[in-house]
């Protein structure tokens, strides 16, 4: 049985090492994106489109990674993808945008007569890289199931539920993720400035009930400083923003994640919107006039 042609809409952080593993996997593709130069790299091994809508064109899975629901919305409506969709196509939207948002998406793709999958992912880059992500798909298991070998070369899959599932799970991520990044960013920065050190006290912690992947990865971004975006804040922010809106709908307050939405917000207020989420740590810093590793005179949040 030949490999499934999958169209690729947004060639990123996330989407190039992504698309590089379905190319190793033996997909043949279709790619696009806005900013055409970085289709350049796959120019030998994959098809690289004009338009959205003339990469879906004959397509059998349909693959958005997008940075927001705007820009899928933009892509998929105005653009055209969703009259271009073959019939028997599967679109599976791998972007994190609001679960209502996934589900008016599976509602135009039904009346194409195509499939639907909401499977937002995590693991950041170094997952899209390693073929790592966690996947959470929401939408019917059968239209999984004729995707499964896709996702097998990118992570592993869970199925969550209906359209819209696979979203609340990843809100449901980055609200650990994001709290956990300030828990972490509080921790280190408590123990240097009373001058015990950061890199002593993240590995002693790694072994007790305070270790997580943040305090591993993140912790060490933190301590050798490495703030170039894996993820970016302004996406940590975007992220916040969402599970703030989805908690108000469902009449729950998270003052938690209300929190850490405020904490992010500033950050990128403060003309940090592109460093990766764990660079909270300059926000706090700039709040304490205070530096991981000693404390500071000033205040101005990072030397």
């Amino acid at each position: 049985m030949a490999a499934p042609h999958i169209a690729f809409l947004g060639i990123g952080l996330m989407g190039a090492p992504m698309v590089h593993n379905l190319l190793a996997a033996g997909f043949p593709m279709t790619l696009w994106n806005r900013t055409a130069r970085k289709c350049e790299p796959f120019e030998v091994s994959a098809t690289i489109a004009a338009t959205p809508a003339e990469a879906v064109a004959g397509a059998d899975v349909v693959i958005t990674m997008l940075e927001n629901g705007d820009v899928v919305e933009s892509v998929l409506v105005a653009q055209g993808v969703m009259t271009a969709l073959r019939p028997d196509a599967v679109l599976v939207d791998m972007s994190s945008v609001q679960p209502s948002l996934a589900r008016r998406h599976a509602a135009l793709a039904a009346e194409q007569g195509a499939g639907y999958l909401d499977a937002p992912v995590s693991g950041g880059t170094r997952g899209a890289e390693a073929g790592t992500l966690s996947i959470m798909a929401g939408g019917k298991a059968d239209t999984l199931g004729r995707v499964r070998p896709v996702f097998e070369a990118l992570g592993q899959v869970t199925h969550i539920g209906p359209v819209g599932a696979g979203q609340l799970a990843k809100l449901a991520n980055q609200a650990i993720v994001g709290i956990t990044i300030g828990a972490v960013s509080e921790a280190l920065l408590l123990a240097a400035k009373g001058g015990a050190d950061p890199v002593a006290v993240r590995e002693a912690l790694m072994g007790g009930f305070a270790g997580s992947k943040i305090l591993e990865q993140h912790g060490q971004r933190m301590i050798d400083r490495d703030f170039a975006p894996g993820a970016p804040a302004r996406i940590q922010l975007k992220d916040l923003r969402m599970i703030l809106d989805e908690a108000r709908s469902e009449g729950l307050t998270l003052p938690l994640a209300q929190l850490a939405h405020n904490s992010y917000l500033s950050l990128v207020a403060n003309g940090h919107a592109d460093v990766d989420h764990s660079g909270l740590l300059l926000e706090l810093e700039h709040v304490n006039g205070a530096r991981l590793g000693g404390f500071r005179q000033d205040s101005k949040g990072q030397d």
